[in-house]
């Protein structure tokens, strides 16, 4: 709905960068997406193109993308420590993943590329967080609106240059997509990713404002 009410040609829904990345790039609408001749929106599946299902999350989007749909919808990313909040707190106590303390498995999140692909919004109930959030482990890395930064106390490991380079330009995405090993992921991982990036797995939820 967003790309049919021209969201891709409305400047006011765009932040400066996010103006500027579209004009550098020239783009039009979400990458791999074309319209058929039957009016419909198809996207591109590895090697293969299919209707679009609007029961999956939207994916290969950047954050300037999610933060355009939401000054467009009324809404906005949550920030890291909301979207942790969300996932891990319950009566105080702090969850590993968003359904406790048990490791994932093929009942609670789309993860180890089991399913080969996305899946519908609604599937996975029994991965459901204390707030009643669905699939925050799993299906899509999720942008926030928070740049990726230092915890107080940070000290950097004898590899230094995993972290500390990208401080400061880069974005914080959590919560894994549907190919994320499961034997990495929970509730505190970090990704980070600048902001024009869209070939990764990425999409997004959003807050109320």
């Amino acid at each position: 709905a967003f790309v049919d009410d021209g969201g891709y040609g409305r400047g006011d829904l765009w932040s400066d960068a996010g103006r500027a990345w579209l004009e550098r790039e020239r783009v039009r609408g979400p990458a791999y997406w074309e319209r058929g001749a039957d009016g419909r929106w198809w996207k591109r599946r590895f090697d293969t193109v299919v209707p679009l299902d609007g029961h999956h999350p939207v994916v290969h989007v950047n954050a300037h993308e999610a933060e355009a749909y939401c000054r467009w919808a009324g809404r906005r990313l949550p920030s890291e420590a909301e979207w942790e909040m969300a996932a891990s707190l319950q009566a105080g106590c702090k969850r590993r993943y968003p359904w406790g303390n048990t490791p994932p498995d093929a009942g609670r999140a789309n993860l180890d590329g089991a399913h080969g692909r996305t899946a519908p919004v609604t599937a996975f109930p029994g991965g459901d967080g204390p707030a009643g959030c669905r699939q925050m482990i799993g299906n899509v890395w999720e942008w926030t609106s928070s740049p990726f930064l230092p915890y107080p106390g940070f000290v950097a490991d004898p590899y230094a240059d995993y972290s500390q380079p990208w401080f400061g330009d880069h974005r914080v995405l959590r919560g894994g997509c549907f190919l994320t090993r499961s034997r990495l992921i929970r509730n505190t991982w970090r990704n980070f990713y600048t902001p024009e990036r869209r070939d990764v797995w990425a999409g997004f939820r959003t807050c109320a404002t």
